[in-house]
């Protein structure tokens, strides 16, 4: 094995292969030779653990191959035919025209961030959207932090430390990716008490756990599940009458930040946040990039004194908000003050998009991959922590399936070839079977998603 390490070329021989040679004149000789150094040693070890030494042109070709991937933007733009309207996976809610200018606008120069331009003196970040999210939702008061979960950290870390919180049992849930209330609650310094049991909890359940310790009585909307059968929760105007009789702040955990009426669009409704105000909570906080349609953010509106404490805390600086967020969720914002949401909100556009219409496009999509495709009916689900178990009409185009012993690598192999697009589709297989759903692509991709279906037919079919 010793003799194997003698056939490992230098750092110099190596860099004067041609292909490196050639990366000089885009990259840093400092970078190649490091790289070439990184995979000498994990040659070394590969070399110790019994493998034998590569080629000169394997190591070329695996150098050459990594500062492809460290250089080439890895973060892409794909079309979402998955179904999934907020797809968590792939960034959740598009943002509207109006947004994404005003996101570019602020990215690309300098912007009034933190000075007011009236006395020329430093502001805060907080005065461009404190009063619109107040006119929409009849608070007192808000604030923007980084996203959901550090509106609900620093809300706790501020007004309940070392003190307790107290939330229904059948509340103190995960939320996806490993993000569970009771371990916020921890890191937070504020202790959990869970009261009632997993399907049911009453206002009596509250009130016996009330004592001079606590600081805060908490509901959390359970936006990405739903209990069925026999159940009892504690509405919402129940705990804040609970919470005024003793003088405790109610925190309403909403999470899908919604301003519509849901049942509008044949949905199950949805708690929207200017409810929580108007019954009573003393802070509402909800995501921006859900059912809002906004980019990521989070949403904290409510009481003026409790908000007010939230600003001033050390932890706002660390969670607070960027000028180019920032920026889109003002622009988003704006559409639901002009009443225009669900025509310029992506998420809303989508929605609210007629059957007839998607039938339409179903269709056409279908024709261009002549008789490999199919459509049918199907259920849209509105996903990313959201309506739980919320569907609507749709119709699919379906690939594969019918010949069970053939159609299986047909499916895959489609689904394949439209994520190697250059722009990727994302489908999704439903047993032997890719699904490819219209209404959670905007009717302006239409002319990719054709070239990319017409390219993976003429592939297919050669």
């Amino acid at each position: 094995m010793d003799n194997e390490y003698r056939f490992l070329p230098s750092v110099d021989k190596l860099i004067s292969e041609e292909r490196i040679k050639q990366l000089q004149e885009n990259y840093p000789h400092t970078l190649l030779v490091e790289l070439v150094r990184q995979h000498l040693q994990q040659e070394r070890l590969s070399i110790a653990a019994g493998n034998p030494c590569p080629s000169t042109d394997e190591l070329v070709e695996s150098i050459c191959s990594q500062v492809s991937t460290l250089t080439n933007l890895s973060l892409r733009p794909v079309i979402n035919a998955t179904g999934v309207i907020l797809h968590t996976n792939l960034g959740r809610a598009p943002l509207s025209k109006e947004a994404i200018t005003a996101m570019d606008a602020v990215a690309k120069g300098y912007c009034n961030l933190e000075l007011d331009l009236n006395s020329g003196r430093r502001g805060s970040r907080h005065t461009h959207v404190e009063q619109l999210l107040c006119q929409l939702t009849g608070a007192e008061a808000a604030l923007v932090v980084n996203n959901n979960a550090s509106a609900v950290l620093l809300a706790l870390t501020a007004l309940t430390k070392r003190k307790e919180v107290i939330v229904s049992r059948g509340q103190a849930v995960e939320i996806g990716g490993g993000f569970r209330i009771p371990d916020v609650m921890r890191q937070s310094g504020a202790k959990l008490i869970e009261v009632g049991t997993t399907n049911c909890t009453y206002i009596t359940d509250y009130e016996a756990a009330i004592n001079p310790r606590t600081a805060a009585l908490m509901r959390v909307h359970s936006s990405n599940f739903r209990l069925m059968g026999f159940t009892h929760f504690v509405t919402l105007d129940d705990l804040a009458r609970l919470g005024n009789q003793h003088n405790l702040p109610v925190f309403d955990d909403l999470g899908s930040g919604c301003l519509l009426d849901t049942s509008r669009f044949g949905l199950e409704p949805e708690p929207m946040i200017q409810q929580s105000i108007s019954l009573g909570a003393g802070l509402v906080f909800s995501s921006g990039d859900k059912l809002l349609g906004g980019p990521q953010a989070g949403i904290i509106v409510g009481k003026k004194p409790l908000v007010d404490r939230l600003k001033r805390h050390p932890l706002a600086r660390a969670v607070r908000i960027d000028k180019v967020r920032l920026a889109g969720l003002i622009a988003t914002l704006i559409h639901y003050l002009k009443g225009e949401a669900v025509t310029k909100v992506p998420v809303w556009r989508m929605i609210s998009a007629p059957l007839e219409e998607i039938d339409q496009r179903a269709r056409l999509w279908a024709q261009s991959l002549g008789g490999l495709a199919r459509v049918v009916e199907g259920e849209t689900m509105i996903g990313g922590g959201s309506l739980p178990g919320g569907t609507l009409p749709t119709k699919l185009v379906a690939i594969g399936g019918e010949d069970k012993k053939k159609q299986p690598t047909i499916a895959q192999a489609i689904s394949q070839r439209l994520h190697h697009q250059e722009i990727p589709v994302i489908g999704r297989i439903s047993g032997n079977v890719l699904l490819l759903d219209p209404r959670s692509v905007p009717p302006e991709e239409d002319e990719i998603m054709l070239k990319a279906l017409g390219d993976t037919t003429a592939l297919e079919q050669s």
